[in-house]
């Protein structure tokens, strides 16, 4: 019986998505909002760094960038939990990417579009009410006072995985959206726990050959190393951020305490001035006798 890694590691996603042309076509294909008649026909890979610090380098690295037969550039990222930050350094690197198109004196006619696809494990993505189960969101420079007024120079794709699968959805029959589902069932039911694998992923020729490139047997021991290196970094970064946002929901407690304290000493300062009874301050203030005593 295979053994399987979870593609969502980033040395397996580059495996699968960054070696494999046919199979980032076919993932690409499958889930952005292509225009009609404009699917993609081939890809040649492009430098996944971007040029710019941060401090962990694994957000100045994109997983996979690619160009197409249009002359189109995807950056396709795997990010397994969201934070505040990942918005704005995905609309960072699709622009940076735009705009490192152009040579010095090219016309700007030369610019082609630019699809930033984020696949987020987890994340907290704000929906309106009446979206709240959409689980692919799609951002574009739009025209406030006129909707059809849309331009897709840079289009950033965002698709919550956990979202997806708690919703189990439900695709037409059309090749596109069954070939979406796929994708999505492998990004989100295959991991070290494996034992049974849905059969349609096994009966798809994508999906079943992204299955044999993450069976456990085909990783050298130095690559097994580098994938549950992998696991523990995201482990150490997810508990340094639940750590830095309990401290900074504790320093917001504590600030809201600081000023309804100051705000009670106001008043009892505004009543006491006022020659009221030390008991009617006491009882709407919630002070004490010697903290009244000594405003």
């Amino acid at each position: 019986m295979a053994k399987y890694l979870n593609p969502k590691a980033d040395l397996t996603f580059k495996k699968v998505f960054g070696e494999h042309k046919h199979l980032v076509i076919s993932l690409l294909n499958s889930l952005l909002p292509l225009p009609e008649g404009m699917k993609i026909d081939s890809v040649e890979y492009l430098s996944g760094e971007n040029h710019h610090g941060t401090i962990d380098k694994k957000y100045s690295i994109v997983d996979v960038k690619c160009t197409d037969n249009y002359g189109r550039t995807f950056v396709v990222e795997m990010q397994n939990y969201w934070t505040t930050a990942f918005f704005s350094r995905t609309l960072y690197n699709a622009v940076l990417t735009y705009s490192n198109q152009l040579k010095k004196g090219q016309s700007f006619d030369k610019l082609k579009d630019v699809y930033a696809l984020s696949l987020v494990n987890e994340s907290e993505i704000k929906c309106s009410p009446n979206n709240a189960n959409d689980y692919i969101h799609e951002y574009y420079l739009t025209n406030q006072k006129n909707a059809e007024d849309v331009h897709k120079d840079i289009s950033l794709i965002f698709v919550e995985l956990q979202k997806y699968k708690s919703l189990g959805i439900k695709f037409d029959n059309k090749a596109v959206d069954k070939m979406a589902n796929l994708w999505l069932k492998f990004l989100t039911e295959i991991d070290d726990d494996t034992v049974d694998v849905d059969p349609e992923l096994l009966n798809s020729p994508e999906t079943a050959e992204a299955l044999e490139i993450v069976e456990t047997a085909a990783y050298s021991p130095e690559e097994l190393e580098a994938y549950n290196k992998y696991w523990l970094d995201i482990s150490t970064e997810r508990s340094a951020l639940a750590e830095y946002e309990a401290k900074g929901e504790a320093k917001g407690r504590a600030e809201e305490r600081a000023k309804a304290q100051a705000e009670k000493l106001e008043m009892a300062r505004k009543m006491k001035s006022d020659n009221m009874p030390l008991e009617i301050i006491a009882k709407y203030t919630g002070l004490t006798a010697e903290e009244i005593a000594n405003l």
